[in-house]
């Protein structure tokens, strides 16, 4: 461990750490930082629920996604206005910042794919229980040609899902 901090004060030497603008940069990284950490717990307790089919819990999660998703975009919004200023003060938090989004994309890619399995499995089953129904309300009739016979639209029941079940 000392030689890690033996290599690394010889860098915070060399650096202007003093310099507002150094570290007004540092506090936007770090609200950057604060933000990711924050979505990201949030994000992975969402992927948990879903993926054990607790989608009612999953989706109180919603006004607190949207919040940290809001605070989120506002930091990373800043740091892009300020990106210029923290290469040259402190370029290697921008890379250590970098690398924490590419690990922040990657869990959001995994929630992405949980919640667009979850979606179409949902509406399989919809749609296998619409074409139940459907088979029970139409007429067994065939036409003159021999074929079975389509139903017509007065055959057809509209299916209701309710939400709030």
């Amino acid at each position: 461990m000392n030689q890690f901090n033996a290599s690394h004060q010889p860098m915070q030497a060399q650096r202007p750490n003093n310099t507002p603008g150094s570290a007004e940069a540092r506090k936007l990284a770090e609200d950057l930082m604060d933000a990711m950490s924050a979505l990201l717990g949030l994000i992975e307790r969402e992927t948990e629920l879903v993926r054990a089919g607790k989608v009612r819990e999953a989706m109180m999660l919603e006004s607190q996604k949207q919040e940290l998703s809001r605070r989120y975009v506002v930091a990373v919004s800043q740091l892009k206005a300020s990106q210029a200023q923290l290469s040259k003060s402190a370029p290697e938090l921008l890379s250590t910042l970098h690398r924490h989004h590419d690990a922040f994309r990657a869990m959001l890619q995994v929630n992405l794919t949980v919640l667009a399995t979850a979606h179409a499995v949902s509406e399989s089953v919809v749609r296998g229980v619409n074409a139940e129904i459907q088979k029970r309300n139409v007429p067994n009739t065939y036409t003159a040609a021999g074929r079975r016979a389509t139903p017509g639209p007065r055959h057809i029941t509209p299916l209701a899902v309710s939400r709030s079940l």
